[in-house]
Protein backbone atom coordinates (compact mmCIF):
# COMPACT_ATOMS: atom_id res chain seq x y z
CA UNK A 1 0.00 0.00 0.00
CA UNK A 2 2.76 2.43 0.93
CA UNK A 3 4.73 1.71 -2.25
CA UNK A 4 1.59 2.29 -4.22
CA UNK A 5 0.99 5.65 -2.54
CA UNK A 6 4.60 6.70 -3.15
CA UNK A 7 4.29 6.00 -6.85
CA UNK A 8 1.05 7.89 -7.35
CA UNK A 9 1.72 11.15 -9.12
CA UNK A 10 -1.03 13.28 -7.67
CA UNK A 11 -1.58 16.01 -5.12
CA UNK A 12 -1.37 15.72 -1.34
CA UNK A 13 -5.16 15.80 -0.90
CA UNK A 14 -5.65 12.70 -3.05
CA UNK A 15 -3.02 10.80 -1.09
CA UNK A 16 -4.73 11.75 2.16
CA UNK A 17 -8.04 10.49 0.76
CA UNK A 18 -6.46 7.13 -0.11
CA UNK A 19 -4.95 6.80 3.35
CA UNK A 20 -8.22 7.76 5.03
CA UNK A 21 -10.13 5.11 3.10
CA UNK A 22 -7.46 2.52 3.92
CA UNK A 23 -7.47 3.16 7.67
CA UNK A 24 -11.25 3.57 8.01
CA UNK A 25 -11.96 0.18 6.45
CA UNK A 26 -9.22 -1.79 8.21
CA UNK A 27 -8.72 -0.32 11.67
CA UNK A 28 -11.28 -2.70 13.17
CA UNK A 29 -8.49 -5.29 12.99
CA UNK A 30 -6.09 -5.03 15.99
CA UNK A 31 -3.12 -6.09 13.88
CA UNK A 32 -3.85 -3.33 11.38
CA UNK A 33 -4.11 -0.79 14.21
CA UNK A 34 -0.64 -1.74 15.43
CA UNK A 35 0.75 -1.47 11.90
CA UNK A 36 -0.90 1.93 11.46
CA UNK A 37 0.63 3.18 14.70
CA UNK A 38 4.14 2.09 13.66
CA UNK A 39 3.83 3.62 10.21
CA UNK A 40 2.53 6.88 11.60
CA UNK A 41 5.41 7.21 14.04
CA UNK A 42 7.87 6.80 11.17
CA UNK A 43 5.97 9.29 8.92
CA UNK A 44 6.94 7.47 5.77
CA UNK A 45 8.54 10.01 3.39
CA UNK A 46 6.20 12.84 4.29
CA UNK A 47 3.09 10.93 3.24
CA UNK A 48 1.15 12.37 6.21
CA UNK A 49 0.94 16.05 7.15
CA UNK A 50 3.12 16.98 10.10
CA UNK A 51 0.00 17.87 12.11
CA UNK A 52 -0.94 14.17 12.16
CA UNK A 53 1.93 13.50 14.57
CA UNK A 54 -0.28 14.95 17.32
CA UNK A 55 -2.52 11.84 17.11
CA UNK A 56 0.12 9.20 16.32
CA UNK A 57 -0.63 7.04 19.40
CA UNK A 58 -4.40 7.40 19.44
CA UNK A 59 -6.30 4.14 19.91
CA UNK A 60 -9.85 4.74 21.02
CA UNK A 61 -10.76 1.08 20.75
CA UNK A 62 -8.17 -0.53 23.02
CA UNK A 63 -7.95 -0.26 26.81
CA UNK A 64 -4.45 0.05 28.35
CA UNK A 65 -2.20 -2.88 27.44
CA UNK A 66 -1.41 -3.75 31.07
CA UNK A 67 -4.97 -5.06 31.71
CA UNK A 68 -4.06 -8.20 29.72
CA UNK A 69 -4.41 -11.27 31.94
CA UNK A 70 -6.62 -9.60 34.56
CA UNK A 71 -8.95 -12.17 36.17
CA UNK A 72 -10.62 -9.92 38.76
CA UNK A 73 -12.22 -6.83 37.29
CA UNK A 74 -10.48 -3.58 38.27
CA UNK A 75 -12.40 -0.80 36.55
CA UNK A 76 -9.89 1.87 37.60
CA UNK A 77 -7.17 0.15 35.56
CA UNK A 78 -8.93 1.07 32.31
CA UNK A 79 -8.21 4.79 32.56
CA UNK A 80 -6.19 6.26 29.73
CA UNK A 81 -5.55 9.64 28.19
CA UNK A 82 -5.65 10.19 24.44
CA UNK A 83 -5.29 13.23 22.24
CA UNK A 84 -8.16 13.71 19.79
CA UNK A 85 -8.85 16.36 17.15
CA UNK A 86 -11.45 19.03 17.91
CA UNK A 87 -13.21 21.82 16.05
CA UNK A 88 -13.76 25.19 17.76
CA UNK A 89 -17.32 26.44 17.21
CA UNK A 90 -19.30 29.37 18.60
CA UNK A 91 -21.86 28.23 21.15
CA UNK A 92 -24.83 29.75 19.34
CA UNK A 93 -24.34 27.69 16.17
CA UNK A 94 -23.41 24.33 17.71
CA UNK A 95 -26.88 22.84 17.21
CA UNK A 96 -26.97 23.93 13.56
CA UNK A 97 -23.66 22.21 12.85
CA UNK A 98 -23.93 18.92 14.74
CA UNK A 99 -26.24 17.14 12.31
CA UNK A 100 -23.91 17.91 9.42
CA UNK A 101 -20.82 16.83 11.41
CA UNK A 102 -22.36 13.64 12.80
CA UNK A 103 -20.48 11.33 10.42
CA UNK A 104 -17.06 12.68 11.52
CA UNK A 105 -17.80 13.38 15.20
CA UNK A 106 -16.34 11.17 17.91
CA UNK A 107 -18.49 8.12 18.69
CA UNK A 108 -17.61 6.40 21.96
CA UNK A 109 -19.86 5.09 24.78
CA UNK A 110 -20.32 7.73 27.47
CA UNK A 111 -18.16 10.34 25.72
CA UNK A 112 -19.69 13.75 25.07
CA UNK A 113 -19.06 14.95 21.54
CA UNK A 114 -19.38 18.60 22.53
CA UNK A 115 -17.31 19.93 25.44
CA UNK A 116 -16.46 23.32 26.88
CA UNK A 117 -13.49 25.17 25.40
CA UNK A 118 -11.14 25.74 28.36
CA UNK A 119 -9.58 28.73 26.59
CA UNK A 120 -12.68 30.56 25.39
CA UNK A 121 -16.02 30.69 27.17
CA UNK A 122 -17.80 31.81 23.98
CA UNK A 123 -16.86 28.68 22.10
CA UNK A 124 -17.25 24.94 22.48
CA UNK A 125 -15.19 22.11 21.07
CA UNK A 126 -16.68 19.45 18.83
CA UNK A 127 -14.64 16.26 19.32
CA UNK A 128 -13.84 14.49 16.07
CA UNK A 129 -13.00 10.93 15.13
CA UNK A 130 -9.17 10.82 14.81
CA UNK A 131 -9.43 7.98 12.30
CA UNK A 132 -11.46 10.21 9.98
CA UNK A 133 -10.20 13.73 10.70
CA UNK A 134 -6.59 14.72 11.28
CA UNK A 135 -6.31 18.14 9.58
CA UNK A 136 -8.65 20.61 7.95
CA UNK A 137 -8.18 18.98 4.56
CA UNK A 138 -9.59 15.71 5.92
CA UNK A 139 -13.15 17.03 5.83
CA UNK A 140 -15.31 15.95 2.93
CA UNK A 141 -16.99 18.47 0.66
CA UNK A 142 -20.34 18.43 2.55
CA UNK A 143 -18.60 19.26 5.85
CA UNK A 144 -16.42 21.90 4.23
CA UNK A 145 -19.48 23.59 2.73
CA UNK A 146 -21.30 23.66 6.07
CA UNK A 147 -18.27 25.11 7.87
CA UNK A 148 -17.90 27.75 5.18
CA UNK A 149 -21.62 28.59 5.33
CA UNK A 150 -21.41 29.27 9.10
CA UNK A 151 -18.03 30.95 8.90
CA UNK A 152 -16.32 28.27 11.03
CA UNK A 153 -12.60 27.77 10.66
CA UNK A 154 -11.55 24.25 9.65
CA UNK A 155 -8.50 24.53 11.86
CA UNK A 156 -8.04 21.40 14.00
CA UNK A 157 -7.28 21.77 17.70
CA UNK A 158 -5.89 19.24 20.11
CA UNK A 159 -8.06 17.98 22.99
CA UNK A 160 -6.85 15.70 25.78
CA UNK A 161 -9.60 13.11 26.34
CA UNK A 162 -9.62 11.16 29.59
CA UNK A 163 -11.12 7.74 28.89
CA UNK A 164 -12.41 5.35 31.55
CA UNK A 165 -13.90 1.86 31.80
CA UNK A 166 -17.32 3.30 30.88
CA UNK A 167 -16.02 4.47 27.50
CA UNK A 168 -15.11 0.98 26.24
CA UNK A 169 -17.47 -1.57 24.79
CA UNK A 170 -17.93 -5.04 26.23
CA UNK A 171 -16.05 -6.85 23.46
CA UNK A 172 -13.18 -4.33 23.56
CA UNK A 173 -12.69 -4.92 27.27
CA UNK A 174 -12.76 -8.70 26.97
CA UNK A 175 -10.44 -8.67 23.97
CA UNK A 176 -7.94 -6.58 25.95
CA UNK A 177 -8.09 -8.85 28.99
CA UNK A 178 -8.14 -12.36 27.52
CA UNK A 179 -4.96 -13.91 26.05
CA UNK A 180 -4.10 -12.41 22.70
CA UNK A 181 -5.20 -14.43 19.71
CA UNK A 182 -7.88 -16.44 21.54
CA UNK A 183 -11.63 -16.26 20.94
CA UNK A 184 -13.52 -13.61 22.87
CA UNK A 185 -17.08 -14.42 23.94
CA UNK A 186 -19.32 -11.43 24.53
CA UNK A 187 -22.52 -13.00 23.17
CA UNK A 188 -25.18 -14.62 25.33
CA UNK A 189 -28.81 -15.68 25.42
CA UNK A 190 -31.05 -13.27 27.31
CA UNK A 191 -33.70 -14.87 29.52
CA UNK A 192 -35.38 -12.07 31.44
CA UNK A 193 -32.77 -10.61 33.76
CA UNK A 194 -30.43 -13.57 33.15
CA UNK A 195 -27.58 -13.71 30.62
CA UNK A 196 -26.84 -17.31 29.73
CA UNK A 197 -23.34 -18.03 28.35
CA UNK A 198 -21.52 -21.09 27.03
CA UNK A 199 -17.88 -20.37 27.85
CA UNK A 200 -15.03 -22.31 26.31
CA UNK A 201 -12.23 -23.93 28.26
CA UNK A 202 -9.69 -21.13 27.73
CA UNK A 203 -12.21 -18.53 28.95
CA UNK A 204 -12.96 -20.21 32.28
CA UNK A 205 -10.10 -18.53 34.24
CA UNK A 206 -11.73 -15.20 33.37
CA UNK A 207 -15.34 -16.31 33.93
CA UNK A 208 -16.14 -14.02 36.87
CA UNK A 209 -14.60 -11.01 35.16
CA UNK A 210 -16.60 -11.82 32.02
CA UNK A 211 -19.76 -11.99 34.11
CA UNK A 212 -19.09 -8.61 35.72
CA UNK A 213 -18.46 -6.97 32.35
CA UNK A 214 -21.65 -8.46 30.85
CA UNK A 215 -23.69 -6.99 33.71
CA UNK A 216 -21.97 -3.60 33.45
CA UNK A 217 -22.48 -3.29 29.71
CA UNK A 218 -26.02 -4.68 29.34
CA UNK A 219 -28.76 -2.71 31.12
CA UNK A 220 -31.34 -4.98 32.72
CA UNK A 221 -29.02 -7.96 33.11
CA UNK A 222 -28.54 -8.69 36.80
CA UNK A 223 -27.39 -12.34 36.67
CA UNK A 224 -24.87 -14.10 34.44
CA UNK A 225 -24.75 -17.89 34.32
CA UNK A 226 -22.60 -20.41 32.50
CA UNK A 227 -23.79 -23.85 31.42
CA UNK A 228 -21.60 -26.50 33.06
CA UNK A 229 -22.88 -29.62 31.28
CA UNK A 230 -25.09 -30.72 28.43
CA UNK A 231 -28.87 -30.70 28.64
CA UNK A 232 -30.28 -33.52 30.76
CA UNK A 233 -32.22 -35.78 28.37
CA UNK A 234 -34.88 -36.55 31.01
CA UNK A 235 -35.93 -33.11 32.23
CA UNK A 236 -34.25 -30.95 29.53
CA UNK A 237 -32.48 -28.66 31.98
CA UNK A 238 -28.78 -28.25 32.67
CA UNK A 239 -26.45 -27.54 35.53
CA UNK A 240 -25.32 -23.93 35.65
CA UNK A 241 -22.94 -21.74 37.59
CA UNK A 242 -23.66 -18.14 38.54
CA UNK A 243 -20.69 -16.09 37.32
CA UNK A 244 -21.82 -12.68 38.54
CA UNK A 245 -24.77 -10.86 40.01
CA UNK A 246 -27.85 -12.19 41.74
CA UNK A 247 -28.51 -15.89 42.27
CA UNK A 248 -32.21 -15.34 41.54
CA UNK A 249 -33.04 -17.74 38.69
CA UNK A 250 -36.78 -17.05 38.50
CA UNK A 251 -37.09 -15.24 35.18
CA UNK A 252 -39.95 -13.36 33.58
CA UNK A 253 -39.99 -13.18 29.79
CA UNK A 254 -42.43 -12.07 27.14
CA UNK A 255 -42.60 -13.90 23.83
CA UNK A 256 -45.13 -13.38 21.04
CA UNK A 257 -47.39 -11.35 23.35
CA UNK A 258 -47.41 -14.06 26.03
CA UNK A 259 -45.81 -13.71 29.47
CA UNK A 260 -43.93 -16.63 31.04
CA UNK A 261 -42.39 -17.06 34.47
CA UNK A 262 -40.14 -19.97 35.46
CA UNK A 263 -37.03 -21.06 37.33
CA UNK A 264 -34.44 -21.07 34.57
CA UNK A 265 -32.20 -23.43 36.53
CA UNK A 266 -34.87 -26.15 36.66
CA UNK A 267 -36.72 -26.03 33.34
CA UNK A 268 -35.92 -25.79 29.64
CA UNK A 269 -36.27 -22.46 27.86
CA UNK A 270 -34.61 -21.33 24.64
CA UNK A 271 -35.21 -17.72 23.51
CA UNK A 272 -33.97 -18.63 20.02
CA UNK A 273 -37.14 -20.68 19.39
CA UNK A 274 -39.54 -17.73 19.48
CA UNK A 275 -40.01 -17.73 15.69
CA UNK A 276 -40.60 -21.48 15.62
CA UNK A 277 -43.21 -21.27 18.38
CA UNK A 278 -45.02 -18.60 16.38
CA UNK A 279 -44.77 -20.59 13.12
CA UNK A 280 -46.51 -23.63 14.56
CA UNK A 281 -49.22 -21.62 16.33
CA UNK A 282 -50.04 -19.87 13.05
CA UNK A 283 -50.96 -23.28 11.60
CA UNK A 284 -53.68 -23.71 14.23
CA UNK A 285 -57.31 -22.62 14.01
CA UNK A 286 -59.84 -21.84 16.68
CA UNK A 287 -61.43 -25.07 17.90
CA UNK A 288 -58.50 -27.30 16.92
CA UNK A 289 -57.44 -30.07 19.26
CA UNK A 290 -53.79 -29.73 20.30
CA UNK A 291 -51.66 -32.28 22.14
CA UNK A 292 -48.30 -30.95 23.36
CA UNK A 293 -46.31 -34.04 24.37
CA UNK A 294 -43.24 -32.22 25.75
CA UNK A 295 -44.82 -28.91 26.70
CA UNK A 296 -42.15 -27.37 28.93
CA UNK A 297 -43.48 -24.16 30.48
CA UNK A 298 -45.98 -23.62 27.65
CA UNK A 299 -44.52 -21.79 24.62
CA UNK A 300 -46.74 -23.83 22.25
CA UNK A 301 -49.62 -24.72 24.59
CA UNK A 302 -50.46 -21.25 25.93
CA UNK A 303 -50.52 -19.38 22.58
CA UNK A 304 -52.63 -22.24 21.19
CA UNK A 305 -55.08 -21.84 24.07
CA UNK A 306 -55.18 -18.07 23.51
CA UNK A 307 -56.19 -18.92 19.94
CA UNK A 308 -59.14 -20.83 21.47
CA UNK A 309 -57.80 -24.29 20.73
CA UNK A 310 -58.54 -27.16 23.10
CA UNK A 311 -55.15 -28.05 24.54
CA UNK A 312 -53.77 -31.10 26.32
CA UNK A 313 -50.26 -30.26 27.57
CA UNK A 314 -47.81 -32.65 29.22
CA UNK A 315 -44.29 -32.61 30.63
CA UNK A 316 -42.41 -35.20 32.67
CA UNK A 317 -40.41 -32.60 34.61
CA UNK A 318 -42.37 -31.72 37.78
CA UNK A 319 -40.89 -28.20 37.75
CA UNK A 320 -41.99 -27.63 34.15
CA UNK A 321 -45.46 -28.92 35.03
CA UNK A 322 -45.61 -26.52 38.01
CA UNK A 323 -44.59 -23.48 35.96
CA UNK A 324 -46.82 -24.50 33.05
CA UNK A 325 -49.77 -24.48 35.44
CA UNK A 326 -48.63 -21.11 36.79
CA UNK A 327 -48.28 -19.62 33.30
CA UNK A 328 -51.71 -20.86 32.22
CA UNK A 329 -53.24 -18.96 35.14
CA UNK A 330 -50.97 -15.96 34.51
CA UNK A 331 -52.25 -15.72 30.92
CA UNK A 332 -55.84 -16.61 31.88
CA UNK A 333 -56.10 -19.73 29.71
CA UNK A 334 -56.19 -22.33 32.49
CA UNK A 335 -59.78 -23.24 31.57
CA UNK A 336 -58.71 -24.30 28.08
CA UNK A 337 -55.54 -26.26 28.95
CA UNK A 338 -55.62 -29.77 30.42
CA UNK A 339 -52.33 -30.44 32.23
CA UNK A 340 -50.45 -33.70 32.73
CA UNK A 341 -47.18 -34.73 34.38
CA UNK A 342 -46.47 -37.99 32.54
CA UNK A 343 -43.81 -39.69 30.48
CA UNK A 344 -44.35 -38.76 26.84
CA UNK A 345 -45.09 -42.34 25.79
CA UNK A 346 -47.68 -42.75 28.56
CA UNK A 347 -49.27 -39.46 27.54
CA UNK A 348 -49.64 -40.70 23.95
CA UNK A 349 -50.92 -44.19 24.78
CA UNK A 350 -53.37 -42.99 27.41
CA UNK A 351 -54.41 -39.35 27.08
CA UNK A 352 -54.01 -38.91 23.31
CA UNK A 353 -55.52 -42.31 22.64
CA UNK A 354 -58.47 -41.63 24.95
CA UNK A 355 -59.30 -38.25 23.42
CA UNK A 356 -58.98 -39.47 19.83
CA UNK A 357 -61.14 -42.52 20.60
CA UNK A 358 -63.86 -40.25 22.01
CA UNK A 359 -63.65 -38.12 18.90
CA UNK A 360 -63.96 -41.11 16.59
CA UNK A 361 -66.84 -42.62 18.54
CA UNK A 362 -69.05 -39.55 18.21
CA UNK A 363 -70.07 -40.82 14.79
CA UNK A 364 -70.37 -37.29 13.40
CA UNK A 365 -68.18 -35.36 11.00
CA UNK A 366 -65.38 -33.50 12.76
CA UNK A 367 -64.43 -30.06 11.48
CA UNK A 368 -61.56 -29.45 13.87
CA UNK A 369 -57.93 -30.12 13.09
CA UNK A 370 -55.84 -32.33 15.34
CA UNK A 371 -52.21 -31.37 16.01
CA UNK A 372 -49.65 -33.29 18.04
CA UNK A 373 -46.50 -31.32 18.90
CA UNK A 374 -43.38 -33.26 19.89
CA UNK A 375 -40.60 -30.79 20.73
CA UNK A 376 -37.86 -32.95 22.24
CA UNK A 377 -35.30 -32.94 19.41
CA UNK A 378 -32.89 -35.37 21.04
CA UNK A 379 -35.50 -38.12 21.47
CA UNK A 380 -38.89 -37.23 19.96
CA UNK A 381 -38.55 -39.40 16.84
CA UNK A 382 -38.15 -42.46 19.06
CA UNK A 383 -41.61 -41.79 20.53
CA UNK A 384 -43.33 -42.00 17.13
CA UNK A 385 -43.73 -45.79 17.45
CA UNK A 386 -46.28 -45.13 20.21
CA UNK A 387 -48.73 -44.17 17.45
CA UNK A 388 -48.52 -47.55 15.73
CA UNK A 389 -51.87 -49.38 16.08
CA UNK A 390 -52.89 -46.79 18.67
CA UNK A 391 -56.60 -46.73 17.70
CA UNK A 392 -59.23 -49.16 16.56
CA UNK A 393 -60.26 -48.47 13.00
CA UNK A 394 -63.54 -46.51 13.07
CA UNK A 395 -66.67 -47.41 11.20
CA UNK A 396 -67.17 -43.83 10.09
CA UNK A 397 -65.67 -42.66 6.82
CA UNK A 398 -65.19 -39.17 8.21
CA UNK A 399 -62.25 -39.85 10.56
CA UNK A 400 -59.85 -36.90 10.93
CA UNK A 401 -56.22 -37.99 11.16
CA UNK A 402 -53.80 -36.01 13.37
CA UNK A 403 -50.99 -33.86 12.06
CA UNK A 404 -47.73 -34.49 13.88
CA UNK A 405 -45.01 -31.83 14.28
CA UNK A 406 -41.95 -33.77 15.39
CA UNK A 407 -38.53 -32.21 16.09
CA UNK A 408 -35.15 -33.82 15.68
CA UNK A 409 -31.46 -33.05 15.34
CA UNK A 410 -29.39 -33.94 12.29
CA UNK A 411 -25.66 -33.88 11.59
CA UNK A 412 -26.02 -35.06 8.00
CA UNK A 413 -25.30 -33.03 4.86
CA UNK A 414 -29.00 -33.22 3.97
CA UNK A 415 -30.78 -32.79 7.33
CA UNK A 416 -34.27 -32.76 5.78
CA UNK A 417 -33.72 -36.12 4.12
CA UNK A 418 -32.09 -37.50 7.26
CA UNK A 419 -34.95 -36.59 9.60
CA UNK A 420 -37.54 -37.83 7.13
CA UNK A 421 -35.76 -41.18 6.99
CA UNK A 422 -35.56 -41.29 10.81
CA UNK A 423 -39.35 -40.94 11.02
CA UNK A 424 -39.98 -43.43 8.21
CA UNK A 425 -37.78 -46.04 9.84
CA UNK A 426 -39.64 -45.77 13.16
CA UNK A 427 -43.12 -45.83 11.59
CA UNK A 428 -42.16 -48.36 8.91
CA UNK A 429 -43.99 -46.42 6.22
CA UNK A 430 -43.29 -43.85 3.53
CA UNK A 431 -43.83 -40.19 4.44
CA UNK A 432 -41.94 -38.21 1.82
CA UNK A 433 -44.93 -37.58 -0.41
CA UNK A 434 -47.09 -36.47 2.50
CA UNK A 435 -44.89 -34.33 4.71
CA UNK A 436 -43.04 -31.03 5.00
CA UNK A 437 -39.64 -30.51 6.59
CA UNK A 438 -38.67 -27.18 8.12
CA UNK A 439 -35.11 -26.25 9.11
CA UNK A 440 -35.52 -24.54 12.48
CA UNK A 441 -32.01 -23.38 13.35
CA UNK A 442 -28.35 -24.25 13.38
CA UNK A 443 -27.58 -25.60 16.86
CA UNK A 444 -23.84 -26.11 16.41
CA UNK A 445 -21.41 -26.58 13.52
CA UNK A 446 -22.83 -29.39 11.36
CA UNK A 447 -25.87 -29.82 13.63
CA UNK A 448 -29.34 -28.67 12.59
CA UNK A 449 -32.64 -28.63 14.45
CA UNK A 450 -35.40 -29.80 12.11
CA UNK A 451 -39.19 -30.10 12.30
CA UNK A 452 -41.00 -32.71 10.22
CA UNK A 453 -44.76 -32.25 9.81
CA UNK A 454 -46.99 -35.00 8.45
CA UNK A 455 -50.49 -36.38 8.73
CA UNK A 456 -50.10 -39.78 10.29
CA UNK A 457 -51.23 -42.51 7.84
CA UNK A 458 -54.31 -44.52 8.73
CA UNK A 459 -52.43 -47.77 8.17
CA UNK A 460 -50.05 -46.73 10.96
CA UNK A 461 -52.41 -45.43 13.65
CA UNK A 462 -55.32 -47.84 13.14
CA UNK A 463 -55.30 -51.46 14.25
CA UNK A 464 -55.91 -53.87 11.43
CA UNK A 465 -59.41 -55.30 11.18
CA UNK A 466 -60.81 -58.07 9.05
CA UNK A 467 -61.67 -56.75 5.64
CA UNK A 468 -65.31 -55.87 5.28
CA UNK A 469 -67.35 -55.53 2.13
CA UNK A 470 -67.29 -51.74 2.47
CA UNK A 471 -63.53 -51.64 2.80
CA UNK A 472 -63.03 -53.79 -0.28
CA UNK A 473 -65.40 -51.70 -2.35
CA UNK A 474 -63.94 -48.33 -1.39
CA UNK A 475 -60.20 -47.48 -1.38
CA UNK A 476 -58.96 -46.31 2.02
CA UNK A 477 -57.61 -43.05 0.58
CA UNK A 478 -61.19 -41.98 -0.16
CA UNK A 479 -62.61 -43.14 3.16
CA UNK A 480 -60.49 -40.90 5.35
CA UNK A 481 -61.01 -37.20 5.52
CA UNK A 482 -57.89 -35.08 5.93
CA UNK A 483 -57.84 -31.73 7.71
CA UNK A 484 -55.37 -28.84 7.40
CA UNK A 485 -53.40 -30.72 4.76
CA UNK A 486 -49.86 -29.39 4.35
CA UNK A 487 -49.75 -27.02 1.36
CA UNK A 488 -47.40 -27.52 -1.55
CA UNK A 489 -45.35 -24.46 -0.66
CA UNK A 490 -44.46 -26.18 2.62
CA UNK A 491 -42.76 -29.06 0.83
CA UNK A 492 -39.42 -30.54 1.78
CA UNK A 493 -36.80 -27.83 2.12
Amino acid sequence: MWRFCSSVKTNQGTVNTLLLSFTTNLLANPAIRKLSSVLTRNRFAGMLPTADAKYENVDLYAPPAFVRGMTKLNREAFKKSVSVPALRVKKEIINKLMKSLKSVALQRPGVKRVVEDPNDENHKLVLLDPYKISTGVSFGEPEKNVLKEHNVSAEIHKYNLEMTYENFKCEEILRAVLPEGQDVTSGFSRVGHIAHMNLREHQLPYKHLIGDVIIDKNPGVTSVVNKTNTIDSTYRNFQMEVLAGLEDMVAKVRENNVTYEFDFSKVYWNPRLSTEHERIVQLLKSGDLVFDVFAGVGPFAIPAAKKKCIVFANDLNPESHKWLQHNCKLNKVDQRVNLFNLDGRDFITNIVKGQLTKLLNTGTEQNCGIHIIMNLPALAVQFLDAFKNLLEEPDTSQAVLPHIHCYSFSKQDDPAEDVMKQAEDVLNCELRRHCSVHLVRNVAPNKEMVCITFQIPGEVIFQKQKASKDVLEEPKSKRLKTSNTVSEDQGVS
